[in-house]
């Protein structure tokens, strides 16, 4: 290697240290969306398919990123998603509206894997719900969509992965 080659890759490795560690890593994959009990719009009383999962999977790493360790990844894998309501064709619009009660709390079911060094720490597969989603959610202070699935996720995560002392 010339002194010039040698010079760019000093160069780049103290760049990459002076970066500070890497972030967590979280990979989201769906299991057969066009499957899922109710993630999508219906009778045009929400969003498509599409934006429903891209706006999940935003959720998904921004609490990942900000919850976990920069050393760890989690691969979130999602088996099924029944948004909080319910779709309501023509009802108060000639398009529809969902309709959200105490009776239909989110649930998106989700398998994971949580690596730390490339060997996993922790799996499982589990149903992210709260029957009690009205009664500590206010969703007048949100913004972006799937504030009750963004909710649960929240609680989720906590549970899941608590901060860093608490895990080991």
């Amino acid at each position: 290697m010339s002194k010039r080659g040698a010079g760019r890759a000093g160069l780049v490795l103290a760049v990459l240290l002076a970066a500070g560690p890497a972030a967590a890593e979280v990979q989201v994959r769906y299991a057969t969306p066009e499957r899922f009990t109710d993630a999508e719009n219906r009778f045009a009383s929400g969003q498509p398919l599409r934006v429903t999962l891209a706006e999940l999977t935003r959720i998904l790493v921004d609490l990942g990123t900000a919850r976990l360790r920069p050393d760890e990844r989690l691969d979130i894998t999602i088996l099924d998603i029944d948004l909080a309501g319910f779709d309501r064709p023509g009802f108060a619009s000639p398009t529809g509206v969902r309709v959200v009660t105490d009776a239909t709390p989110p649930r998106i079911r989700l398998a994971y894997a949580l690596r730390r060094g490339g060997r996993i720490v922790a799996q499982g597969e589990d149903t992210v719900t709260d029957i009690n989603f009205l009664l500590t959610a206010n969703p007048r202070f949100s913004t972006g969509g799937l504030y009750y699935e963004r909710q649960v996720l929240r609680d989720w995560f906590a549970r899941r992965f608590p901060a860093g002392a608490e895990r080991g």
